[in-house]
């Protein structure tokens, strides 16, 4: 009997291996530990500017920074950003902090996301957001519940088309 007409017949089916293994995805707390080493780089700088510009003294006194006082805080603080972790963007796709802790971001496709999307979608779209009163705080609250979905993409990682991923160590 011809296998095509045996009902009783074993599928048959190619199996194929696949070389690449796809990378672990970095752990929650992983992230946050980058995060908050990001954070404490960041206020190194910042503090000091908010400071000397008198946001830090009216904030103390229970006054709301000037526009342009939060334009300057807004400016400096992505100037810093970039200034300390621009080339690890860049080239590895690594804040300092993610440096440290060995994990990445990546585009879906596992390569370094391109700096220009990244910069835009990842980060100042958040960054703006947050200055929203009310609302963007809630939005960005929003977008770090994300990271406890399945697959640990955060609204900007989703927005940015990036995932995090742990290294090889």
């Amino acid at each position: 009997m011809d296998n095509l007409q045996n009902p009783y017949q074993v599928p048959q089916a190619e199996l194929t291996v696949s070389s690449v293994a796809e990378p672990l995805l970095a752990s929650r707390w992983t992230r946050l530990g980058a995060a908050l080493i990001d954070g404490l780089i960041m206020s190194v700088v910042t503090v000091p500017v908010a400071y000397f510009s008198g946001t830090f003294a009216a904030a103390q006194q229970g006054i709301e920074p000037s526009l342009g006082q939060q334009l300057l805080s807004l400016v400096v603080g992505v100037a810093v950003f970039l200034l300390v972790n621009g080339h690890f963007l860049k080239t590895y796709g690594q804040t300092l902090g993610k440096r440290l802790l060995k994990i990445a971001i990546v585009d879906l496709n596992g390569q370094v996301p391109e700096l220009g999307n990244l910069l835009l979608k990842r980060y100042l779209v958040w960054w703006l957001l947050a200055y929203v009163p009310i609302v963007g705080m809630f939005l960005v609250l929003v977008d770090y519940l994300f990271i406890f979905r399945a697959d640990r993409r955060c609204l900007h990682d989703r927005l940015a088309a990036t995932r995090v991923v742990q290294l090889p160590r």
